[in-house]
């Protein structure tokens, strides 16, 4: 992962973009990192997985509810299926 500062960022802007495209880049002010830059591709990964992980705690959220289970049966009945 490279870091750069918000000044160095401007200076170099094409030079951070190519670097980004293989590895993040924070970008830093005052010490602070303030963004982080990656490419569309590994952004996709991202917020895939986000996806994937908020799915999954539905999924453990719904499992753990009290109370009589519903036969897939009669959910899509219910549903018109």
């Amino acid at each position: 992962m490279a870091r750069v500062t918000a000044s160095e960022a401007r200076k170099s802007f094409a030079h951070v973009f190519e670097t980004a495209q293989h590895e993040a880049v924070i970008v830093e002010r005052r010490g602070e990192a303030q963004a982080v830059l990656v490419s569309p591709e590994e952004y996709e990964r991202l917020m895939s997985a986000a996806e994937e992980i908020e799915d999954i705690a539905a999924f453990d959220a719904a499992m753990s509810e009290e109370g009589p289970s519903i036969p897939w049966g009669q959910v899509k009945a219910d549903l018109g299926w």
